[in-house]
């Protein structure tokens, strides 16, 4: 990283930024050209693992990608603020951004539910009652994160 003065290296930290994200982008291996999809996701932390979930039509291009390759590379970001100087005639941006990579599988049949409920989590302050039936007609991602790295500009001053 270029700027190590707004690298962040706190793994809990990067897990906090994490939890303020509300879309993670996610880049596959898409053959001439990456293929880039911008998903809601759950987030799960377990003995210092991330592990990350997302909700998808059954059939489509990503799915077709992820059975070809399982490695993938994601972002999210928060905290985006435009930042006019007046004095100096510029300006610039606030933000804090996570980004990593790790490998991605369909969940079985079995594992939807705990996968979804933790998905749910991440948008609701509190369980979410929603209709477990979803869980038939909806493949389950979940992505092994491996790398983690993130960065933050704060407010000049």
């Amino acid at each position: 990283m270029r700027r190590k003065d707004r690298e962040i290296t706190d793994f809990q930290e990067l897990v906090r930024i994490m939890e303020q994200c509300d879309v993670c982008r996610i880049a596959l291996n898409g053959g001439d050209f990456p293929y880039i999809v911008p998903l809601n996701f759950g987030l799960e932390v377990k003995d210092g693992q991330v592990f990350l979930y997302f909700h998808s039509a059954m059939k489509g291009t990503k799915l077709d990608l992820i059975a070809r390759d399982s490695r993938a590379a994601f972002e999210m970001d928060c905290g985006r603020q435009l930042v006019l100087c007046q004095e100096d005639m510029n300006c610039t941006m606030t933000y804090a951004s996570v980004m990593g990579r790790g490998t991605i599988e369909v969940l079985p049949e079995e594992e939807k539910i705990p996968a979804l409920d933790i998905l749910m989590r991440h948008y609701h302050a509190e369980d979410f009652p929603y209709d477990k039936n979803v869980a038939k007609v909806t493949a389950v991602l979940k992505m092994t994160v491996t790398d983690l790295t993130g960065k933050r500009r704060n407010p000049p001053g």
